[in-house]
């Protein structure tokens, strides 16, 4: 029931527009229970004279006549036809007010879950999303906030319509004949219980179908994403196999869930329509004996099937806040999650940054494992630090600490003195420029890319940043150049421009710390030496951190920090550490003959090349010499 009870606290916040749509209801509802009341008029007022009719019969049709001012009963069945059409013309005036304002407040209070979850997905730790599923989060987004949305215009609106309409009603019926009434009732209360076993049964199943649902949306979702290395290894088979199971188990869900959806309505129906025989039967005795009038039997046989499909329309009401109950556990699953990464309410908001950053015994455990031990590390001003390792000894976790990605363990990280954990986010990660190692490119235009961290960045500075990044000339080769759509995570582009588009992206913000993520690994030699050259020139007067797996990448860093297994094994200059034995000097060796074996190939190759081109001069000069001494 709570969370019932916080769904209407949302539909609250649109309380005069609810209202409005109750109010409509109620005009609807109340109109509806004239038209019952005009057909048995119809019949008591307006019947035709028959032949043989008893003497007292004519008389009590002479008394009617003179009721309606000696109308002819054509007149009077005009008259009443008229007041059927207008009364059921402004029902339905009122039945489309009360339709359009349930729809558009039902909108109003998607709007604002769809908001609050996508704001909350934004505001959960990287670690949070590390233990989702990406189509599990896409699918409470859309198809369990649009349950929400059925059960506001739909549920809601149902459930005071029922209410409405079986108060009224029932209020009519004992008006008109309480005998009568009491004997219509008399089938109510199984009709609730029914309603209700089947409401308990649909709850679980219909929250088993949510989670199918989305099971199905993220078999598709990582099939879409992946779809090239699907293919790269030829497993569309097993792929469709997973999505057909997947599948198969929704339909399963969905079929035996309909199947006992199925049962209610009739078995609803067959109790409802005991109750009208029983009416019609009692009824029809009391209008033999001339207790009742045919038309009052006839007003309330209508009533009576006003009053029974509300109870008919229970158990879809019930399913449908059982169905709100399973989508808004899901939904307030998220928005109660606690993000492990919290900003301070006094956070500090720092306008300005000197750049002085500095790990102090900093450790770090992820699921219990530790990833980082005893990291210290400090980063004046202007300093270039360059950490290296193997993979896996727990580089890029150290530059994940220091943007809050993930919060230490132990210890702590400083930006200019101060604590990082005391900051505000916003103040925090402005001054940072990350290039990271995995390069994600949104699917618009390389200008909207290169501007994402400053959209209001002139067109001179956007191209500014990538002829620094050593993309402009690559970028000036598309036809529509900066305004190239890349397309989703920018897969037009190869992992070289990609990453230079990064880069770009990066320098545009002009920030006061620098991360290098490996951030020329996808880029050949000669781009590299490119790229260093202008990162040097730009890395001037900033605090980098260069995270990288080549030594030349970090050569000419002013500490170079060695990690193996989370721990600090060497640091010094590449000079001091070249000459010391250790993890440094064997990387440096081994890169070192990998690069010279890299250019005797190249040397060897254009050696070949050219013997076959000289070969080729050759026997060219031969075979002529051979047709002039033919000739």
């Amino acid at each position: 029931m709570d969370t019932l009870r916080r769904l209407f606290l949302y539909t609250w916040r649109y309380r005069k527009l609810a209202f409005l749509a109750y109010g409509a209801l109620a005009g609807s509802t109340l109109l509806g229970l004239v038209v019952p009341r005009l057909l048995g008029g119809v019949v008591d007022e307006a019947r035709l004279p028959q032949q043989g009719q008893a003497a007292d019969d004519a008389g009590s049709a002479a008394a009617s006549a003179d009721t309606w001012f000696s109308l002819e009963p054509t007149q009077i069945l005009l008259v009443f036809a008229g007041l059927i059409l207008a009364a059921t013309l402004a029902k339905g005036i009122f039945t489309f007010s009360q339709v359009f304002l349930a729809e558009y407040l039902s909108q109003r209070v998607c709007f604002d879950l769809r908001n609050r979850i996508f704001n909350q997905y934004q505001r959960l730790s990287f670690a949070y999303h590390d233990r989702s599923q990406t189509g599990q989060l896409m699918s409470r987004a859309t198809s369990d906030v649009e349950q929400i949305r059925f059960f506001v215009s739909q549920g809601l609106i149902n459930g005071a319509h029922m209410f409405l309409t079986f108060v009224a009603v029932l209020v009519v019926l004992l008006l008109t004949e309480w005998k009568l009434a009491l004997l219509s009732l008399a089938t109510m209360p199984v009709l609730f219980v029914i309603a209700f076993f089947f409401a308990r049964q649909l709850r679980p199943m219909f929250s088993r179908v949510q989670q199918e649902t989305a099971q199905l949306s993220t078999v598709l979702q990582e099939d879409l994403s992946g779809m090239r290395v699907v293919r790269a290894f030829a497993q569309e088979e097993q792929e469709t196999t997973k999505f057909l199971h997947s599948s198969d188990r929704l339909a399963i869900a969905t079929s035996r869930t309909m199947e006992l959806f199925a049962m209610r309505n009739p078995i609803l129906q067959f109790i409802a329509g005991i109750g009208t025989a029983a009416v019609v039967w009692y009824g029809g005795l009391q209008v033999i004996a001339g207790g009742m009038s045919l038309g009052t039997l006839v007003a309330f046989t209508g009533y009576l099937l006003l009053l029974q499909r509300p109870i008919r329309m229970l158990g879809m009401t019930i399913n449908t806040y059982a169905r709100a109950i399973a989508a808004g556990e899901r939904i307030f699953e998220i928005l109660d999650a606690q993000s492990d990464i919290a900003e301070k309410p006094d956070a500090i908001d720092m306008a300005l940054v000197a750049g002085n950053v500095k790990f102090e015994s900093v450790s770090y455990n992820a699921s219990g494992l530790p990833v980082l031990d005893d990291i210290t590390i400090e980063a004046k001003a202007g300093q270039v630090i360059g950490i290296v390792g193997s993979t896996g000894s727990g580089k890029s976790t150290i530059i994940n600490l220091l943007p809050r990605f993930y919060d230490v363990t132990g210890g702590r990280i400083t930006l200019d003195g101060y604590d990082i954990r005391d900051l505000t986010f916003r103040a925090l990660r402005q001054h940072i420029g990350l290039v990271a190692q995995e390069t994600f490119l949104f699917a618009a235009s390389i200008r909207e890319n290169i501007s994402y961290g400053r959209p209001d960045a002139t067109e001179k500075e956007i191209i500014a940043a990538a002829k620094a990044a050593q993309a402009h000339d690559f970028i000036k080769q598309f036809p529509d150049g900066y305004e190239t759509h890349v397309g989703e995570r920018g897969v037009t582009l190869s992992g070289g421009q990609k990453q230079r588009v990064a880069i770009a992206r990066a320098l545009l913000l002009d920030p006061r710390v620098l991360i290098l993520d490996e951030s020329t690994s996808a880029v050949d030699t000669r781009t590299e030496a490119a790229l260093q050259e202008a990162l040097n020139e730009l890395m001037r007067g900033r605090t980098t951190f260069i995270i990288a797996q080549r030594v030349s990448s970090v050569r000419e860093a002013n500490e170079i920090v060695v990690l193996d297994e989370g721990r600090i094994v060497q640091r010094g200059g590449h000079t001091e550490l070249v000459d010391q034995t250790g993890l440094y000097r064997d990387m440096y060796v081994y890169q070192l003959q990998e690069q010279e074996e890299h250019m005797e190939r190249q040397r060897q190759a254009q050696a070949q090349a050219a013997g076959n081109s000289i070969a080729g001069t050759v026997v060219a000069v031969d075979s002529s010499d051979a047709r002039g001494a033919g000739g």
